[in-house]
This record gives structure tokens, C-alpha cells and sequence, in this order.
């Protein structure tokens, strides 16, 4: 008699459960296996079954409202930027090291901005058509790569990194001084490769981690567990890839434009007018 299947078989991805070697099997492994969909565990705005599952990062996702949704991360971008223009500090820094430290850190301020704003958001996946599909209505392959290449959509697990990375924060209870202090400890990071002024900069970040330090301490009893909790958190933004953010807020609005350059281009653009 054959054993019977435990429950968490079926709660596997379809990568990882075995498939007979027929022809069938083989044709369509020559492509990645889409994902099956259990509606008991898929959420539809934001779910991920199967964490690390090669499927995972193939799966790509879009903003189902893009019009609401875009605009209020453009407003976000927009205060990001105005932070930085208020900081005097900022401006004691060589151009140069002003560029790399927006280019490279203008992210995850970004995403810090998207907490503290409470922006959240609902997707929805694009699904790309089988090969078996394109094979049984006698279409192109080649249209089939097009489609499979094609960079439109965010991947859904880096989506999935920000969201949790969102929750987190919006269970903190975090007040305005604080995200101004971790946006400060963001911004100054001494560790960016090119910088000139190293020192200054950290210097600067060193400062922003003190006086985060000292508020938590006089607003919290002197408990310096909520300081290394809320500096934890911070360490989490690093998965958060920047060209996913740009592909998901900014790409349907903005198209190809490189977003570096037009962050630069509004830090510099006449300052009296935000």
C-alpha cells in the first residue's frame, strides 16, 4: 500500500517536487517552471510561498494602482531630497563626494521615506505565457524570449524584502526625530568606496548615532535596547536593490530616465523653489 503523502508535500514549490522524465517533462525544462498557485496561500497583494525557491525571482510584479501609487512615491523622493538640501553639513562636502552619497544612498532614504509616510501599495504579477502554450498555438519562440527578457515588472522577492522591511517599521512606533536621525546615519556612510572627505563623513554619521542614542535614552527610560533594535532594522535595507525601486515607483511615470542623474539635477536646481 503506498504511504500516504504528508501535508507539507503540497506546500512545496513545483521546483521542488520530482516530475516524470517524459519528453513533455524535458521540453518544458528547458525554461524556468511556473510557479503553482494555492489561493490558501497567496495573498494577493504581496505573498511569497516557498522562501529561496528558484521560481522566486522570476516572478515579476507591477503596482496595481500606478497612477495613486507613483505619485505619492514621487512626493517621497521629493521630501528625500529636500532633507538633504536642509542639511548644512551636507554642502561642507566636496561635490564629488555630495554625488556618491546621493547616488548611493538615495534608496534606502527613499524607502525610510515610504515608512515614515505610511505609503503602502498593492501589486499585481505578470504572467508570462508558457513555452508549451507559445508551442500548442504554433507561435514564435522567439516573440517567447522577448517576452521572458523583457525587464518590465520588479522582482517579487525584492519587493517582498521592502514590504517586510515596511511592516517592521510601522510596528515601531517611530517618531519624526528619530527617522531624522536614520536618515542622517544613512546618508553620512564612511563605508561608500571614493569618498574624499571619509573622515568628515564619518564623523558626521557618528553624530547622528549619538544624538539617536541620546533621545531614545531620555524618551525611554534609559534603555539602550530600543537603539540597537531600530539600528538593526537599518542593517536590513541593504538587500533592498535600488533598481528595483526605480523599476517599480518611477519607471511607469519616468520611463527610461536615469534616476541618478535627475536626483542630482533637482539637489542642485534652484533650492528656492522647494
Amino acid at each position: 500500500m503506498a504511504s500516504q503523502a504528508s501535508p507539507e508535500k503540497f506546500r512545496k514549490c513545483q521546483c521542488e517536487t520530482s516530475h516524470p522524465q517524459s519528453i513533455l517533462y524535458q521540453i518544458l525544462n528547458k525554461e524556468q517552471d511556473e510557479t503553482t498557485w494555492h489561493p490558501q496561500d497567496y495573498h494577493p497583494c504581496y505573498s511569497i510561498s516557498s522562501a529561496g525557491c528558484p521560481c522566486e525571482g522570476n516572478r515579476k510584479v507591477v503596482l496595481r494602482t500606478p497612477e495613486v501609487t507613483c505619485m505619492r512615491a514621487s512626493e517621497v523622493l521629493l521630501k528625500t531630497i529636500t532633507f538633504i538640501r536642509n542639511l548644512p553639513s551636507f554642502y561642507h562636502l566636496p561635490q564629488e563626494d555630495q554625488a556618491l552619497l546621493v547616488q548611493q544612498c538615495w534608496a534606502p532614504l527613499f524607502v525610510l521615506g515610504l515608512a515614515q509616510e505610511w505609503v503602502d501599495f498593492e501589486l499585481k504579477e505578470l504572467s508570462v505565457p508558457s513555452l508549451l502554450k507559445k508551442i500548442l498555438l504554433n507561435q514564435s519562440l522567439t516573440d517567447t524570449d522577448n517576452v521572458e527578457n523583457s525587464s518590465l515588472g520588479a522582482s517579487l522577492a525584492d519587493v517582498q524584502k521592502m514590504r517586510n522591511f515596511l511592516e517592521n517599521f510601522w510596528n515601531s512606533d517611530i517618531c519624526a526625530k528619530e527617522y531624522a536621525y536614520l536618515k542622517g546615519i544613512i546618508l553620512f556612510n564612511p563605508e561608500l568606496p571614493g569618498l574624499r572627505f571619509r573622515h568628515y563623513v564619518q564623523t558626521l554619521q557618528q553624530e547622528a548615532q549619538r544624538t539617536l542614542l541620546e533621545f531614545s535614552s531620555m524618551m525611554y527610560n534609559r534603555n539602550r535596547g530600543r537603539f540597537a533594535w531600530i539600528l538593526g532594522l537599518l542593517t536590513s535595507l541593504k538587500a533592498i536593490n535600488a533598481e528595483t525601486i526605480a523599476e517599480l515607483f518611477f519607471r511607469p511615470i519616468l520611463g527610461e530616465v536615469n534616476l541618478n542623474d535627475l536626483l542630482l539635477e533637482t539637489l542642485y536646481f534652484k533650492q528656492d523653489l522647494l
